[in-house]
């Protein structure tokens, strides 16, 4: 699997095919990432107003993207 970094550069890079796939490679970590800590957070009994606070979105928005993962 190719570093953090190298995506990055990538991303940033001059080849749009390379960045363009690096894009999409940072966009599915993001929505690991992202998955993981809204998992956390609700295990530690966090709202999903709470949880949408931190991700700039509404509660809806929120629930109806992590909510079928609630714990």
């Amino acid at each position: 699997m190719t570093d953090d970094v190298t995506l990055v550069r990538e991303a940033a890079g001059d080849d749009p095919g390379r960045g363009l796939r690096a894009v999409r490679s940072l966009r599915v970590l993001a929505d690991r990432l992202e998955a993981l800590q809204v998992a956390r957070a609700r295990r530690l009994g966090w709202s999903w107003q709470d949880i949408a606070d931190e991700l700039g979105v509404s509660r809806q928005a929120a629930h109806k993207k992590h909510g079928r993962h609630d714990v």
